[in-house]
């Protein structure tokens, strides 16, 4: 049976592989005329096109999402789309990095590179805290407000297509 609302969680992933997908292909956009050897530039625009047709595809589930009514429904546009772009790129920098780090770990077997490789992944942890408290604080990445947070990912996300 199929509802007509994605689930809070099913949401936040959709966030997720948006915001990621968005910042992503902004900078195969930005990169592309940079390529020079005819069969990357081919896989770049592969790249680009399958992209593409992902985030329209998300972008669709977007009418679904479970929204929270306010006052307040008219949000400001952002001014300085590339701040933000860097702002979300080193975010998902950080947390990609936390991953494999965790992935690593369970992969270590000798106590002295697990032992370093456990510290390192401490750090980033705080880094990719540090990149969200700022973040949030700057209304960048609004955690506690998931209407905002949804049409962040949309404008983000038709920003990319635009490109």
């Amino acid at each position: 049976m199929e509802t007509k609302q994605l689930a809070w969680h099913e949401s936040l992933e959709l966030h997720e592989l948006t915001a990621f997908q968005s910042i992503g292909l902004i900078k195969l956009k930005n990169a592309l005329p940079m390529i020079k050897k005819k069969e990357l530039k081919v896989l770049y625009q592969q790249a680009i096109s399958e992209m593409e047709a992902s985030l329209k595809e998300l972008l669709h589930f977007y009418q679904s999402v479970p929204t929270q009514r306010s006052d307040d429904q008219n949000t400001e546009e952002r001014n300085n789309m590339k701040e933000t772009l860097y702002e979300g790129d080193l975010l998902l920098l950080a947390k990609t990095a936390v991953r494999n780090y965790s992935i690593a770990i369970t992969e270590t077997a000798t106590p002295t590179l697990k032992e370093v490789l456990i510290k390192q992944l401490m750090k980033l942890i705080k880094l990719h805290d540090s990149i969200f408290q700022y973040m949030n604080k700057s209304g960048d990445y609004p955690a506690y407000d998931l209407n905002k947070l949804f049409k962040n990912d949309i404008t983000l996300a038709n920003k990319a297509l635009k490109l």
